[in-house]
């Protein structure tokens, strides 16, 4: 690992130079949209920067909620792991040890999980116990799972509870989750894609209509009233939007 490697908040993401090149394409590809089916204005562009800024945004708090739910499944195997090397007679802190090559294994090296073993494993070679090292993890991760497993470690630990039995419980919910949140994504699958297209309706019938009826919309275009009119529709839009993403976005 290298010495430069800085434990990451999961609550937050940084995009990659593609990944940023194309969350701002995109962006601008929206504010362009808007900018013409709403105004038919290249200046409307300017003051739909706003909305570019939130598109970016909102595409980073999906990469950080993707990351999360990676490392939330990458842990749950870390946490069999860690229980198999603990029966086979291993110290927890060793039983850490073997279980990244296993990870390794099943992940690549750069893997979440992996860098934060390679976090870890550097932690207690500096003499860092590895209760502390797990509650922060926990505090960064912000995943629900990985905290309570700190603190319920940490209880372990000082009472000299038994860590084998802890650990296979505490992979057995882990597992429970996923999967269960995998069963409710297959159910809202097809909602999702019902939102996605009523979100692109709006444009359409707008085009529809532009297009079939040549000046229908001029009155809406390029005066005050017809401004503040297509500005209270875009409100209402966008409200509808988050409003929509709201109810399909369920967490376990």
């Amino acid at each position: 690992m290298s010495k430069s490697y800085s434990p990451p908040d999961y609550a937050e993401y940084r995009f990659s130079f593609k990944q940023g090149m194309a969350a701002c394409l995109e962006g601008a590809a929206v504010v362009v949209m808007i900018g013409y089916f709403f105004y038919q204005s290249w200046l409307a562009c300017i003051f739909l920067i706003p909305v570019f800024v939130f598109f970016v945004r909102e595409k980073k708090r999906e990469e950080a909620k993707k990351r999360r739910q990676e490392l939330s499944l990458q842990f749950k195997d870390l946490v069999l792991a860690l229980s198999a090397n603990v029966k086979a007679g291993y110290s927890i802190e060793n039983a850490l040890r073997e279980s990244y090559r296993d990870m390794e294994l099943l992940y690549s090296e750069n893997s979440p999980v992996c860098m934060e073993v390679k976090q870890m494993i550097r932690g207690l070679d500096n003499n860092v116990v590895l209760e502390r090292l797990l509650y922060d993890l926990g505090v960064r991760s912000h995943v629900p799972d990985i905290m309570q497993f700190a603190d319920v470690f940490l209880i372990a630990k000082r009472s000299g509870g038994n860590l084998t039995e802890i650990l296979e419980k505490t992979a057995a919910v882990i597992e429970q989750k996923i999967e269960t949140d995998k069963e409710i994504q297959l159910m809202i699958s097809a909602k999702k894609t019902e939102q996605k297209i009523m979100n692109l309706v709006p444009f359409m019938i707008i085009f529809y209509i532009g297009t079939t009826s040549k000046g229908f919309f001029d009155v809406l275009y390029h005066n005050v009233i017809g401004a503040a009119v297509m500005t209270g529709c875009l409100l209402f839009y966008g409200a509808a939007y988050l409003f929509s993403k709201r109810i399909v976005s369920i967490e376990v």
